[in-house]
């Protein structure tokens, strides 16, 4: 079998939804043994959850099959003696424990990082929740929207006139589940290891901000919105053409004299409003303006063409469907393919994680498990044999 990054890591994903299970999905693809313990009978929640009703019947949602692929299913009832036990003989062949419960949840089952590091002394704990393990704000609970909304992202997102808007997927719980990844990669290279990982999704969100935050921390400007337009340059934005929008990001004065040449209105720079880049960033409404004076002559895509031999960067606001569907997804491997998968007899595509290790984008072999698909192999592997297997069945202990 082939070294894959993480190889020979064995994880134990008590998570549910979104946050957790995204990072679990980070780290299977990078080659961990993932074991998603889960609830009897009804396990993750994101099993209920998706576009698809009758996946979401088949305890397969949409929602649960993004982000576990690569992971095995083992159900376990934690509230029986019976299920302590399992859990507590599983716990000493793990590296790593993830789980995304408010704050108190776990101690108040005896699972907290103290106790469990008692049994094991070398694991990685890694919580996330909304606010962190400590703060004022810690106890509450939370969803993505809602960290968007406190985090300032809202405040920021969508043009000036607009209420303040969500940003259009889970940003939130995505940047959280990445943030764990980070930090759990990191400790795996501690020796020796063993350690406890506070994740908060609010700490996450407001440090990929640094841009925005230190408009205000250092140069005490206050964020405001400004709808597709970047704030740090002139023509920098979305501009209307003769059948879509196109970004053009033309930032530097190479660039733009380039974007004008082009587009035959080199008159511009010889405008008092737009000679030099700080006059183009004050008057940027009326340069777009006349930007697409001339765009509107051809459509976007040919446009993107041309200005992306000249070396001018642009880009057609695609959607969804259109990037999903383009040669360049394609060719970087980002989609892979899961044939007639059990439990919903079906062929399913599904996102990998975004980069490449040694020129092959990073994969896993299995698609997302059946509820406690698992159970079997694993207990086996435990050294239960098949009668207390099935008296773990009969007694609602997995």
């Amino acid at each position: 079998m082939q070294e894959t990054m993480l190889s020979g890591v064995r994880i134990l994903d008590m998570t549910n939804v979104l946050a957790g299970p995204f990072c679990c999905h980070q780290l299977a693809h990078m080659g961990a043994e993932v074991i998603k313990i889960e609830a009897v009978g009804t396990g993750d929640l994101a099993r209920q959850l998706g576009a698809d009703k009758d996946l979401s019947q088949a305890n397969m949602g949409i929602s649960f099959l993004a982000q576990n692929a690569g992971k095995k299913s083992l159900t376990i009832n934690l509230k029986s003696n019976g299920g302590r036990a399992i859990f507590e003989r599983l716990l000493v062949t793990a590296d790593v424990l993830v789980e995304n419960f408010r704050p108190g949840v776990m101690k108040r089952l005896e699972l907290d990082f103290e106790f469990l590091k008692q049994h094991q002394p070398n694991l990685i704990y890694c919580a996330i929740s909304g606010f962190g393990q400590t703060g004022p704000m810690s106890a509450r609970p939370a969803y993505d929207q809602i960290i968007q909304g406190l985090s300032g992202v809202m405040s920021i997102t969508g043009k000036p006139e607009d209420d303040h808007l969500r940003v259009g997927y889970p940003l939130a719980d995505t940047i959280g589940g990445l943030t764990a990844a980070m930090a759990i990669s990191a400790a795996l290279n501690k020796t020796p290891r063993g350690q406890f990982i506070d994740v908060s999704m609010l700490d996450s969100v407001l440090t990929t901000m640094g841009w925005v935050v230190s408009n205000y921390l250092i140069g005490g400007i206050e964020p405001t919105k400004h709808g597709n337009e970047n704030i740090t340059s002139a023509p920098s934005g979305s501009f209307n053409t003769k059948d879509g929008l196109l970004n053009i990001a033309a930032n530097e004065e190479r660039q733009w004299q380039t974007l004008i040449s082009h587009l035959g209105c080199k008159h511009l720079a010889n405008d008092d409003r737009f000679a030099n880049r700080e006059n183009r960033k004050i008057h940027r409404y009326q340069l777009n303006q006349e930007l697409e004076k001339f765009l509107v002559a051809k459509p976007a895509k040919l446009w993107e063409e041309e200005f992306t031999k000249l070396g001018v960067p642009v880009g057609v606001v695609k959607s969804i469907p259109e990037i999903l569907n383009d040669s360049h997804t394609y060719h970087r491997g980002l989609i892979s393919e899961f044939k007639d998968v059990k439990g919903i007899d079906r062929d399913i595509s599904l996102v990998r994680t975004g980069f490449h290790a040694d020129g092959k984008p990073m994969e896993v072999t299995t698609p997302p498990p059946k509820l406690g698909q698992h159970n079997q192999e694993l207990l086996s592997e435990l050294g239960y044999n098949q009668e207390t297997i099935d008296k773990f069945i009969a007694e609602g202990i997995i």
